[in-house]
């Protein structure tokens, strides 16, 4: 009875809405292990990529899953900067994003498919996670790209998450790049 007085209550409040179209009830804030859960999603949808490209499966639909389930382009505007890209950097368009991760695409020709290197695992080393306003949480830190030959990459990134209409986080700003070398 008490969590239907609550949620009768809760019901009744009104919020402001947000800049982006609103997707999650008012008042849930998008959480760290909520991140940390995308995060690792994420990264296990990119070395899946790679793996259907070894095996000569389907992995521009393999990429085109991962961009639809991981990148809100039906949401609002996607800031997305890669960091292999230097003539086209800007990604704001679900075909950029799909070029990068797979190549192929004349309008983006220095794209060679990040996603087909085939990486074995990505890990997330995250410098903090802000969510001050609920409904969108970013998060900057480094991902290691591990090669088959165990060598890692460090890639440095900085990513906003929105809640999709499902409750699932997806990404509205995704912006990554090589650590300054000092030269």
């Amino acid at each position: 009875m008490r969590i239907l007085i609550v949620i009768l209550a809760l019901s009744s409040l009104t919020f402001p809405a947000p800049a982006i179209a609103q997707v999650a009830p008012p008042g849930v804030c998008i959480t760290e292990q909520e991140v940390f859960a995308a995060q690792q999603a994420w990264g296990d949808g990119i070395v899946d990529i790679g793996r259907v490209y070894q095996e000569e499966g389907d992995y521009v639909q393999a990429a085109a899953d991962h961009i639809n389930r991981f990148y809100g382009y039906d949401l609002s505007l996607v800031l997305f900067k890669p960091t292999l890209a230097a003539e086209e950097q800007f990604r704001i368009s679900f075909d950029g994003a799909l070029s990068y991760f797979v190549g192929g695409n004349p309008s983006y020709a220095e794209d060679s498919g990040f996603a087909l290197r085939p990486w074995t695992a990505v890990r997330w080393q995250n410098a903090g996670i802000v969510n001050n306003s609920c409904n969108m949480a970013v998060a900057m830190g480094n991902y290691f790209f591990t090669s088959p030959d165990g060598a890692e990459t460090k890639v440095e990134y900085t990513i906003g998450y929105v809640r999709d209409e499902n409750g699932d986080l997806r990404m509205v700003v995704h912006k990554s790049s090589l650590p300054y070398s000092g030269e």
